[in-house]
């Protein structure tokens, strides 16, 4: 275990499997205390991996994660207290905020549904805008925090749509989200810009074959389209370390590694990871 975050307490939303699981585990490995929330406390229904499955992860590495909280993140009045109980079982504000949490639902475009869209915009701009406003007073207060939002390439438009794959047309509506999320993110950054915080948003170059992942699109995600957990999980960690000049960047994953020179560390934080 190392202690580059030894003192600092992070709150990581979707964090009961992938990358919030991952990136939770890795800040605890590396001494942050972290506060971790999702919908699932033991056991879902059809995908692996459960809040207390990730807490016992933590523990197994000598991380500590002291405040484990089911919450769901599209219900505005249900995610108000996930800043509140974090503070009181961290002991004290926010650090470092990772919202990772998100809705994906790849469906057509022409009766895609007006309850399903409301459902993505819900939770991947307005519950980490909430979060943000919930984490910022404090933050500002110390003159010091690091808020890191994921996102996701789909945010880009197809350069050429008569030449597109029609799935990538199913993609839409969580990639406007997303383009939203970076956009905001951006705007929170000029706003803090010299207060001392930094927001930034940290998207994969390639897919990351998490549980949910593969529940929706394992059948077009090849090997060759991948990135390992514990490359995007460098780069998020790599955010919610970094100096305030770096702050209001939309940044991809792997190219953020290079950028910064960094080696891309096993989830434990105590040795390169392993080839892929």
């Amino acid at each position: 275990m190392t202690g580059r975050f030894s003192g600092r307490r992070a709150l990581v939303t979707g964090s009961s499997r992938g990358i919030g699981a991952a990136v939770a585990l890795r800040l605890a490995a590396e001494g942050a205390t972290v506060a971790i929330t999702a919908r699932t406390l033991d056991q879902h229904p059809t995908l692996p991996g459960s809040l207390h499955e990730v807490a016992h992860r933590i523990e197994a590495v000598g991380g500590q994660a002291p405040t484990v909280i089911v919450a769901d993140i599209s219900d505005p009045a249900d995610r108000a207290r996930i800043v509140p109980e974090a503070e009181e079982g961290l002991g004290g504000p926010v650090d470092i905020l990772v919202n990772n949490a998100a809705a994906a639902m790849y469906l057509p475009l022409v009766d895609y549904p007006l309850k399903r869209r409301h459902l993505t915009f819900e939770i991947n701009v307005h519950a980490p805008v909430d979060l943000m406003q919930q984490v910022l007073p404090p933050m500002l207060a110390r003159g010091e925090g690091w808020i890191v939002n994921l996102s996701s390439a789909t945010a880009r438009p197809a350069a050429d749509p008569s030449n597109t794959p029609a799935r990538i047309a199913t993609m839409a509506v969580y990639g406007s989200s997303k383009a939203a999320l970076n956009r905001l993110t951006n705007g929170f950054a000029i706003e803090l810009t010299g207060s001392g915080v930094r927001v930034n948003t940290v998207e994969p170059r390639a897919a990351v074959l998490s549980e949910g992942a593969a529940a929706v699109a394992s059948d077009v995600i090849t090997p060759e389209l991948t990135e390992s957990m514990e490359e995007m999980v460098e780069a998020a960690v790599a955010l919610c370390d970094c100096p305030p000049e770096l702050s209001g960047r939309v940044t991809v994953s792997l190219d953020l590694i290079n950028e910064l020179g960094l080696t891309v560390m096993a989830l434990d934080g105590t040795a390169p990871a392993s080839p892929a």
